[in-house]
């Protein structure tokens, strides 16, 4: 892995994982914490809405979540010097193909080292034609099921195209617009195409810019100060490029005719598609310039003039995927979408406090994510650590582990939030409980009684059949203090594909039983994805909002679930934590 000065976010998290798999090789047990330390700074510096090499320049990369002290200083050293000493002495004598191999998802720093030591595997060509040669399965502790795992996962990757996972997107359209709106030619500047349909992965990244004088407005876009480099200049478009590979297109409109624009760039294909089909039944031609009747162009300086001339309402971006939103705008009958400033708690967050889990802790303290829960005005949130592990604990200790929690939790709701919180009303005991492969819990079922209600979820054995897989969830749904699935699909954006479900059924059983699924804010998640929300919205199911945070900072990524909620048509009355404390308590019991 070659070190450089000017390593991109998506570099630095590959590198510190390497990182953290080297340690991982040379003694698991003495450097489990330090393995944790490099696994979860390289998740942070991976969802950072900025790159880490212009936080350094700032002086702000402490402020990152997940880089401490040590971690911070071999950071320093890099972006000085392009080279850490100590990153390359935990990584010197193993073979830097196991790297690229671990870029395959299912493929541990453990698997990568035997493929590359054993079998000479040196690229993801050679390990693809091992594993149809069925070299992998001959190996110890493999076998016939862990290659086809690889193969398959292997085929998975090909297929991808590069995509920037959505808050990444936004924040680097955020910045390119804060810096175009100080140009006094420009008076109005958006995002375009699927990041202002906030669909959970970008590709390109387009700006619209409303100016009389585009030449201008664009030797102002080429001279952002953080591009890489410029693409192309024309009379009315431009394009650079960003750190990270990131490319983004500018176009430059009159201010008359800047509706016409930002509909036609919003997309979708299809929602244009459907849209000019039903203009051209009624005698109209549609295109980024506006609307021509009888051979005159009529011109439109918002969208909302632009859809009135159609005889719509105007359509939010979210849901222009030609999905029936044209005949509901036409029939006045869009749904109010569901909006940030409607949720008043957040129901999946992960504190310090320490359970002996065996996943990722949080790394804020309880009373540090109530005050940040203030502060953004919620009545109320659930703190919902991970399981003690089942492998670690006895059915006693477990227990006492939960029990454990519960009376700080009490004791933070008699004083703390008394005392300390002008909004926040109560936090609930709650926990996030993995589902066994055979559809149990991982924590005895008596604990389940300390609890104000369960979130479950998926975070192992993603591969069963989609028969098995759903009898695992429904199993799991059934106990009664479960009130929650949470991240239901297990997806993870760039990484894994969701596991198999049958969610007619799935469906079905929520509604009859009351159990709602959870639309995960998490960057990487955003799951339930928007179209199986749609499906739940139809199916009367109930949903919920959390952001799956690990730190305070992370409850800002609200607007992201939003986003998915909103795509999925959904409304305020869909979502459960848009109730009232007193409401939502109603709805629990």
């Amino acid at each position: 892995m070659k070190l450089s000065r000017n390593m991109t976010n998506v570099e630095i998290a590959e590198l510190l994982r390497a990182v953290a798999a080297s340690y991982q090789l040379k003694g698991e047990e003495k450097n489990r914490f330090r393995i944790i330390a490099y696994q979860r700074a390289a998740d942070a510096i991976e969802h950072a809405s900025s790159e880490l090499k212009d936080l350094w320049d700032d002086g702000k990369l402490k402020e990152v979540p997940g880089i401490g002290e040590s971690i911070a200083s071999h950071l320093d050293e890099l972006f000085r010097t392009g080279k850490s000493k100590h990153f390359e002495e935990v990584m010197k004598g193993l073979p830097k193909e196991m790297f690229d191999l671990m870029e395959v998802p299912g493929i541990g720093a453990k698997t990568a080292y035997k493929l590359v030591t054993k079998i000479g595997i040196k690229s993801l060509d050679e390990l693809e034609k091992a594993g149809k040669k069925g070299k992998i399965a001959e190996l110890e502790g493999f076998g016939e099921e862990s290659q086809s795992d690889i193969l398959r996962s292997i085929e998975e990757t090909k297929g991808r195209t590069k995509r920037h996972i959505l808050p990444y997107a936004a924040a680097n359209a955020g910045l390119v617009i804060e810096w175009m709106l100080k140009s006094k030619v420009v008076k109005k500047a958006d995002p375009l195409g699927s990041l202002r349909r906030q669909a959970a992965t970008v590709g390109d990244i387009d700006i619209a810019v409303s100016s009389d004088n585009p030449k201008e407005a664009l030797e102002h876009f080429v001279s952002y100060p953080k591009k890489t480099r410029t693409l192309e200049k024309g009379d009315r478009t431009a394009s650079i490029v960003l750190p990270g590979d990131v490319q983004v297109d500018c176009m430059v409109q009159p201010p008359d005719s800047y509706g016409a624009l930002l509909q036609h760039f919003t997309g979708s294909k299809h929602h244009n598609i459907a849209l000019r089909e039903y203009a051209i039944k009624h005698g109209m031609s549609l295109s980024e310039y506006g609307i021509k009747i009888k051979g005159k162009l009529n011109k439109f300086a918002t969208e909302e003039e632009f859809y009135k001339k159609l005889g719509m309402d105007w359509i939010p971006p979210e849901l222009r995927e030609d999905a029936g939103e044209i005949e509901a705008a036409l029939n006045d009958k869009l749904p109010q979408l569901i909006e940030l400033k409607d949720i008043k708690g957040d129901l999946q967050i992960h504190s310090d406090f320490d359970i002996e889990t065996s996943h990722d802790v949080g790394e804020s303290s309880m009373e540090e994510i109530i005050r940040k829960a203030d502060e953004l005005d919620y009545e109320y949130i659930a703190l919902t650590e991970h399981n003690p592990s089942k492998s670690k604990h006895k059915e006693a200790e477990v227990i006492d582990l939960i029990k454990k929690k519960k009376e700080a939790i009490d004791k933070l709701n008699y004083s703390f939030v008394k005392r300390e919180c002008k909004s926040v009303q109560k936090v609930f005991n709650s926990l996030e409980i993995d589902i066994l492969p055979e559809g149990g819990l991982a924590i005895p079922e008596k604990a389940l009684d300390l609890l104000d209600f369960a979130l479950i979820s998926i975070h192992s054995t993603f591969r069963l059949s989609r028969d098995a897989m759903t009898k695992r969830v429904l199993t799991a749904l059934a106990y009664p203090r479960v009130q929650i699935f949470a991240h239901p699909t297990a997806r993870k954006l760039n990484l894994r594909e969701g596991v198999e479900l049958n969610w007619p059924e799935i469906l079905t059983f929520c509604k009859k039983e009351n159990k709602w699924l959870e639309v995960n804010a998490e960057p990487m998640r955003l799951d339930l994805p928007d179209t199986l929300v749609r499906e739940a919205v139809k199916a009367g199911v109930k949903l919920t909002l959390g952001t799956d945070s690990h730190s305070k900072e992370a409850l800002n990524n609200m607007m992201f679930g939003i986003s998915v909620a909103r795509r999925g048509w959904a409304t305020k009355d869909d979502i459960v934590n848009s109730r009232s404390l007193k409401e939502f308590e109603k709805m629990l019991h």
